[in-house]
């Protein structure tokens, strides 16, 4: 057992603030929230934490990975005026030159940075067409070695192999969605999951539709997968099939309530009802949007379940948060930061549809998952009004501590490890990934 002791206790939805109390915890689940817990467990060694924030552990849930050596780059890409040639000149020539290494070493400095930035969670989805079969164990590696939680799955499409790359990015998620199963009956801590992953509807035909169904019955799992993030999509489904997006994919029974669905600016109100109805996510990822330059999500307050992501723009959701509050603000959006506060609490929620354990709340039998905030609030700071610090005050750089499934990953602003090799070689995987590319 270990007690944090004096800890001003935060939950972002519903918003409560608790000063004063202690936390037990036991394993990999809180034992007891409450006073004075030095004295009820008297053998247990105990951390003063000096009344510093402690919240249940951030959630990105969202973000690519695979982009983690993308900073910067310097490779020859060509003009990008819209949001297809972004894909073919930048983001599917990077994908294409992905290899083991660089893969490697993108999931090890993604995991790390969002540890620092206060996640013990992110939900992943991965694309490498040159390296599919067991390119999510790679990832699976750097979430492990850097102590991160988290869900991945293969970005299944047919825009450079057709059907064969399409099974192969099938197979890729059922065998790694099996081998965690497997990990799981041997006892190993469950720290990793699985989606059913899909690029989008645009490069999915319905014979590749039809196999992440199979999929997904076979393994359990529900979808991830880009809708609607551009209009393109949009037009795409409606000349090719005649149907709305979300409701060719439920035609395929791919919509449910472990479904996560990205972007979706363009979809109808039917295909949101229908989301709704089948009590699906969407998650909202508004600083990529603005980058992408693809338009804004005027319908957020219509959605039944909504997150927050980065779609590969690191893991700061402090900064998600604040970003897409003031982007709603900007174009004339009517809710306050309570609602964006229940959406990053949100990816709490999708965790718990997919772990199938209690996350998301400082109370006894929830998961010891923990982000620790040294905030130094300059006006009070109650359950009424955290949602306002955190749009407004609360940032990354608060973050002191994280603990994942009971155990600090990150404590004191410091990992157990030096992680200065870890970048020397990241930064030799880059330049060798940006070669490649320019062989494309």
């Amino acid at each position: 057992m270990l007690i944090l002791k004096n800890v001003t206790a935060a939950e972002l939805y519903p918003s409560r603030i608790r000063e004063g109390v202690d936390i037990a915890i036991e394993g990999d689940l809180i034992k007891e929230v409450g006073n004075h817990l030095c004295a009820r467990y008297p053998d247990a060694p105990y951390r003063e934490m000096g009344g510093k924030l402690v919240m249940p552990g951030i959630v990105c849930a969202h973000n690519h990975f695979y982009s983690g050596l993308a900073r910067g780059i310097m490779a020859s890409i060509p003009p990008c005026p819209d949001f297809i040639s972004t894909l073919k000149n930048l983001w599917w020539r990077l994908d294409r030159a992905l290899d083991e290494e660089s893969l490697y070493y993108s999931s090890l400095i993604c995991s790390l940075e969002a540890i620092k930035s206060g996640c013990s969670s992110v939900i992943d989805h991965h694309a490498s067409p040159a390296f599919i079969g067991g390119s999510l164990n790679v990832l699976r590696r750097g979430f492990m070695e850097a102590g991160l939680r988290g869900m991945t799955c293969y970005e299944t499409t047919d825009r450079n192999g057709g059907l064969a790359e399409l099974r192969a990015g099938v197979e890729e998620n059922i065998a790694f969605a099996r081998q965690l199963d497997a990990d799981r009956q041997k006892g190993e801590p469950h720290l990793m999951e699985a989606h059913i992953g899909a690029h989008a509807p645009f490069t999915v035909p319905d014979e590749g539709l039809a196999m992440l169904r199979e999929a997904k019955q076979a393994t359990g799992r529900g979808l991830h997968i880009h809708v609607a993030e551009d209009s393109y999509d949009l037009s795409h489904g409606h000349h090719h099939y005649g149907k709305e997006l979300i409701a060719r994919l439920d035609g395929f029974s791919l919509i449910d309530s472990k479904t996560l669905v990205a972007h979706g600016i363009y979809l109808s109100p039917e295909d949101i009802a229908l989301l709704n109805e089948r009590d699906a996510f969407l998650v909202h990822n508004p600083r990529s949007n603005m980058n992408n330059h693809v338009g804004y999500n005027r319908r957020l307050a219509d959605y039944r379940n909504l997150a927050l992501g980065t779609d590969g723009i690191g893991a700061d959701m402090f900064e998600e948060l604040k970003f897409a509050f003031f982007k709603h603000r900007d174009a004339g959006g009517a809710l306050w930061p309570d609602s964006f506060a229940r959406f990053l609490a949100n990816g709490n929620t999708l965790l718990e549809r997919n772990f199938g354990a209690r996350f998301g709340r400082l109370e006894a039998g929830y998961k010891a998952d923990l982000t620790v905030c040294d905030y130094g609030a300059p006006t009070p700071l109650e359950g009424a009004n955290l949602p306002g610090h955190l749009a407004f005050g609360l940032g990354a750089g608060s973050v002191t501590d994280v603990m994942v499934e009971g155990r600090m990953v990150y404590q004191d602003r410091a990992f157990p490890f030096d992680t200065a090799p870890i970048y020397e070689q990241a930064r030799k995987a880059a330049r060798r990934l940006w070669a490649r590319m320019d062989q494309l």
